[in-house]
């Protein structure tokens, strides 16, 4: 576990940013092809601005994403295709981008993705953490033994409300009850995985995850602990409450 605090969340999505494209060129160098898996999210959007800017062959770059609401149309500002779209392949145009997909034939979006996914392992793993410790949209308690690479899950309160209060929806009525999610066994797999994790909103889960003494999928995130090759980047606000410890 490696953990860089910055002052500023600009700082610190700059760290990220710079960290992740030396492990995107590396394994570029290695294979000649990265394999990325991007997280969204408002706590997302600064790091993915930087990493657009960084010196990547984006032609030699294969993208996956997390998760997405289900039956929410591309259209809405939640959507998660949409939000990758405009802030990440429109920009770069990677090798290849595959998105999930929460309308129409469900089943059948998640076995496509599954497929391409499992054709090579992830690189680099943008891997958020929410505020009630989940990691994608796998909320406590989570699922740490499925075979699956994505699931679709029902959303807690917590959740939603987190979508509520960074602007997405007007409240909780609107936030959509399910989601597809990549599972936490898949996102392990992963041989890098980079949290940038902004905000004093997220400071417990931060406190909580670091300081819990066992994994637990109460708080889901807890489980990056065992990762081999996990990177923490907190700004002084989300690091507000575990200071002291490291």
């Amino acid at each position: 576990m490696n953990i860089s605090v910055s002052k500023t969340t600009a700082q610190m999505a700059v760290q990220a940013a710079k960290f992740a494209a030396r492990e995107i060129n590396r394994a570029i160098g290695e294979k000649g092809e990265a394999r990325i898996l991007l997280a969204t999210g408002e706590s997302q959007i600064e790091a993915i601005r930087c990493l657009t800017e960084e010196a990547v062959d984006w032609s030699k770059v294969v993208m996956f994403h997390l998760d997405e609401y289900m039956d929410l149309p591309e259209t809405h500002i939640a959507s998660f295709r949409k939000y990758l779209k405009e802030r990440f392949v429109n920009i770069v145009n990677p090798k290849e981008a595959y998105l999930v997909d929460g309308e129409g034939d469900v089943k059948a979006n998640i076995e496509t993705i599954t497929e391409k996914l499992k054709e090579a392992p992830i690189d680099v793993a943008f891997i958020g953490i929410g505020e009630n410790g989940h990691v994608a949209f796998n909320d406590p308690p989570a699922d740490f033994t499925t075979d699956e690479a994505y699931i679709i899950v029902d959303l807690d309160e917590k959740c939603k409300q987190q979508q509520v209060n960074e602007g997405w929806f007007k409240d909780l009525s609107e936030v959509p009850k399910q989601a597809v999610s990549m599972t936490v066994p898949q996102i392990m797999k992963s041989r890098v995985i980079v949290s940038i994790v902004p905000g004093i909103r997220k400071s417990d889960a931060v406190s909580k995850t670091l300081s819990a003494e066992e994994v637990t999928n109460m708080v889901p995130a807890t489980i990056l602990k065992t990762h081999e090759n996990w990177n923490l980047f907190l700004d002084a606000d989300s690091a507000s409450k575990i200071i002291p410890q490291i």
